[in-house]
C-alpha cells in the first residue's frame, strides 16, 4: 500500500466499511479484492482496499529490529459505495463473498455499518505514520479499547488510560477479578479492539 493512497481523503459518495476476514488472512484478502476489483470493472464502486499496518521498533534479543504490525488483526477496510437502502450492491457481495477467507461485514440486515468519519480519520493517519518514528506509543490514545496479546494478561481486553510515548508504555485499565486495575503494557504487546455496534 503507498504513502500515497492512504493520504487521499474519503472518496466522494464513499464510506469505509470493515469487513471481517479469517486470522492471518488479511493481506491475501486485501491483495485478490483489489485484483478483482480491476478485472471486474468495479471501480465505480469499490475505492481503496486497506489493511492498517504500523512500522515499528522493538528490541528483539538485543538488537534492534523492524517489525511490521496489523493495527487491526482479523479486520480488512473497504471504501465503497452502498445502495440508496444502505445494502451492498448485488455484484460487488458476489465478488466479495467468493473471495477465500472472507467473513461478513459490521453491520445488521445484510446492511454495512460506515465507520464514523473520526475513526477513519485515526485509521488513515495511522497507515501514513513514517517507518523511523521513534517510538509506535502514539498509535494508541486514551479510550481506545485495546486486547493485551502477550504476557501474564493475555487475552485480558481494557480501554487506555495513558500513554508514555517516550517508554514506549501503555497504561491500561482491566478488570481482573472483578476490580479495576491499572497495567503498564508495552506498546508491542496491544492491538486495538474494533467495537461493534450492538445489533
Amino acid at each position: 500500500m503507498s504513502e500515497q493512497l492512504s493520504r487521499e481523503p474519503t472518496r466522494p459518495g464513499m464510506h469505509w466499511y470493515v469487513l471481517r476476514v479469517a486470522s492471518n488472512k488479511e493481506d491475501q484478502v486485501c491483495e485478490a479484492l483489489t485484483r478483482k476489483v480491476k478485472i471486474e470493472g468495479l471501480e465505480e464502486r469499490i475505492g481503496r482496499v486497506l489493511v492498517p499496518t504500523l512500522k515499528e521498533k522493538r528490541f528483539k534479543g538485543g538488537a534492534l529490529k523492524y517489525f511490521e504490525r496489523k493495527l487491526y488483526p482479523g479486520y480488512v477496510f473497504v471504501e465503497m459505495i452502498c445502495e440508496p437502502d444502505g445494502a451492498i450492491n448485488e455484484n460487488v457481495w458476489f465478488m466479495v463473498k467468493e473471495t477465500t477467507g472472507v467473513g461478513d461485514f459490521i453491520g445488521s440486515n445484510n446492511k454495512p455499518t460506515a465507520m464514523p468519519e473520526h475513526e477513519v480519520g485515526a485509521m488513515l493517519a495511522a497507515c501514513e505514520k513514517p517507518d523511523e518514528s521513534s517510538l509506535s506509543a502514539v498509535a494508541f490514545q486514551k479510550g481506545d479499547h485495546v486486547k493485551i496479546t502477550e504476557g501474564p494478561f493475555e487475552g485480558y481486553e481494557g480501554e487506555v488510560d495513558s500513554v508514555d510515548e517516550r517508554r514506549g508504555n501503555v497504561t491500561v485499565m482491566v478488570t481482573v477479578f472483578g476490580r479495576a486495575t491499572q497495567l503498564d503494557v508495552e506498546y508491542w504487546q496491544l492491538e486495538r479492539v474494533v467495537q461493534e455496534a450492538a445489533q
